[in-house]
């Protein structure tokens, strides 16, 4: 079967684009790196007619597949290269977070993300005093900025998989003394973190947790289990394009969470954010289904009658579409 969806002009790009990356030898930080990936993301951030996760070649999806991992694998030498330049050119690295060229940007998404957090918690009712991330990575930032910023009182746990990102993160907030106590730092795999997961009120999921579709539902499968009732999720994806550079994370693969709302970019960002709350097994079987775009999210049913007045009201719990900075 003739494949025509590889003539679309954005298909065409983002395949030169892949096999100039897929050439290179090293993607650390320098500028042929810098080039290729910028160029990639301003190719994939306009709205896009074509649904890249329903793809009709299998050697497209072959491609994507890769791309996202190559993707991953620089973001993450990004961001060991500005973790360790701060950690080492700096006596007080949290106060000179700027020198990281896209800061701002991680300013702007803390700030939505305690706003669509915030929207869904109860009126008048305490902040999150336990949030954990997972996928937090050498440099950070979300959960420096939201802990700094805005869960002023909140206790974040960072967990990554790979033990010197935990060591290189932890250097950044040694030397402050609100941070150094609130913003901590474990190393270990998703999928080994039980009874703990059981003690956080929020838990926030980086994009690449999970690279893939089977992968990123074993991971929300383990979450559902031990994460306590009611708890949030925060978890990020991708929508249109963008989904060439992350995975999608589908409102209907959160079997066991109630989907509150779906956040969609619009403009220069990549990400959108899934905010969700695990409700009680027997509660969670009579949830509506979501529909697969996540157009659709679920309205208010048996979650506990606190949250569910709240939520119903004030367009609550429906699918939001605008901008989103990562």
């Amino acid at each position: 079967m003739v494949c025509q969806v590889r003539d679309h002009p954005l298909v065409q790009k983002v395949t030169r684009l892949y096999e100039k990356i897929s050439s290179l030898d090293d993607l650390r930080p320098s500028k042929d790196v810098d080039a290729l990936f910028t160029q990639l993301v301003l190719t994939c951030i306009p709205p896009s007619p074509i649904d890249v996760t329903a793809l009709p070649c299998p050697w497209l999806h072959l491609m994507r597949s890769h791309l996202i991992k190559l993707c991953g694998q620089a973001e993450s030498l990004l961001e060991s290269h500005f973790s360790t330049l701060l950690g080492d050119s700096y006596q007080l690295p949290i106060h000179n977070l700027q020198v990281f060229p896209y800061y701002s940007n991680y300013i702007n998404l803390a700030r939505l993300e305690f706003s669509l957090l915030k929207d869904h918690l109860p009126r008048d009712g305490p902040l999150p005093r336990k949030v954990a991330f997972v996928g937090s990575g050498p440099l950070p930032l979300s959960s420096i900025v939201l802990a700094r910023d805005h869960l002023t009182s909140s206790i974040f746990y960072n967990y990554d998989i790979d033990p010197s990102a935990a060591s290189m993160a932890k250097k950044l907030v040694s030397s402050d003394p609100d941070l150094s106590q609130r913003v901590l730092f474990r190393t270990s795999d998703i999928f080994n973190l039980t009874e703990e997961l059981g003690e956080y009120d929020v838990v926030f999921l980086a994009a690449l947790v999970g690279l893939d579709k089977e992968e990123k539902v074993r991971v929300v499968r383990h979450l559902v289990k031990y994460m306590k009732d009611e708890a949030m999720l925060m978890a990020r994806s991708a929508h249109g394009a963008r989904a060439f550079l992350y995975p999608v994370l589908e409102p209907s693969e959160l079997q066991g969470f109630k989907v509150l709302s779906v956040h969609h970019p619009s403009d220069e960002v990549i990400n959108s954010v899934v905010v969700a709350r695990k409700c009680p097994p027997l509660q969670s079987m009579f949830l509506p289904k979501v529909g697969k775009k996540g157009e659709q999210v679920v309205g208010c049913n048996k979650c506990s009658k606190q949250f569910c007045d709240f939520d119903s009201g004030n367009n609550r719990g429906t699918a939001i579409d605008s901008g989103l900075i990562l």
